[in-house]
């Protein structure tokens, strides 16, 4: 997953700017991002807090880990049915 050049902080902040009033159109200019993106941003991490993205992210590496590992056991199941067969 390609690195984000903004942090959690910062992404926030921009999502309390534009909810405080200032225009979308240009906080996206001033911050030098899309519309697309705030609204992809606005989606993910709306009403959370610095500490919740934070702990959010750490979810994510964690779940990605957990999904690698279940996978290698499905292959070496896989591996292992292959070579000694199934019971019948």
């Amino acid at each position: 997953m390609k690195k984000s050049r903004f942090t959690e902080e910062q992404i926030i902040g921009f999502l309390r700017q534009a909810e405080a009033g200032i225009p979308v159109k240009e906080l996206c200019r001033k911050g030098g991002f899309s519309d697309q993106t705030f609204y992809n941003w606005r989606s993910k991490y709306a009403g959370m807090q610095v500490s919740e993205a934070k702990r959010l992210r750490e979810l994510e590496s964690e779940n990605a880990k957990l999904k690698k590992l279940l996978a290698e056991a499905h292959l070496d199941i896989h591996a292992l049915k292959g070579v000694f067969g199934v019971k019948r």
